[in-house]
């Protein structure tokens, strides 16, 4: 083989691997990743995988999606609401949303979505981490539990980007088995 072949060769190799979709393991459960959804190394050790969601050219910005282990849906939700500030003569449940989605077989997930401004924190419980008002933002978090085992999905970013992927979410907690 020539040299200018082997190099180029080489040089392939990552594009062809950037092709097959990330596997997402959620305790017993998986399914292949959205092709939309552009893996990262995670942020933190808290989690287990991180994906760059890119948002449309000129737009808002790009969504993230995470996944971590996690606390019961009934504990946890009430919390992740108190992240949203809901605007003037509405409440938080005014602009959250909660159901349960069918998935895989013994495995409940519960989704809550909310839409308005987020009191982000890059590290919630660190009490000196500072917050940002991020307005017009969306988030949906969404809890797999399975055999004992509980894992969160978030997916966050300007609303606009988080309603395009939103579809291929849904789609994936569907396809976990």
């Amino acid at each position: 083989m020539r040299p200018a072949a082997v190099v180029t060769l080489f040089l392939a190799l990552p594009l062809l691997a950037a092709d097959k979709p990330v596997v997402v393991k959620l305790g017993n459960l998986s399914a292949p990743a959205p092709a939309g959804w552009k893996g990262e190394r995670p942020a933190n050790r808290l989690r287990s995988y991180q994906f760059k969601l890119p948002g449309e050219k000129g737009g808002p910005g790009d969504a993230e999606l995470v996944v971590m282990q996690s606390g019961k849906a009934s504990k946890e939700f009430p919390r992740w609401k108190a992240g949203f500030v809901p605007p003037d003569g509405k409440t938080v449940d005014d602009i959250s949303r909660v159901r349960k989605i069918d998935g895989a077989k013994g495995a409940t997930i519960d989704l809550l979505d909310v839409t308005g401004t987020w009191r982000y924190k890059a590290a919630p419980f660190d009490p000196k981490s500072k917050e940002e008002l991020k307005d017009d933002y969306r988030v949906v978090w969404v809890v797999v539990a399975d055999d004992g085992e509980t894992n969160q999905l978030r997916l966050s970013g300007p609303r606009e980007t988080v309603d395009k992927y939103y579809p291929g979410l849904e789609k994936f907690l569907k396809a976990l088995k």
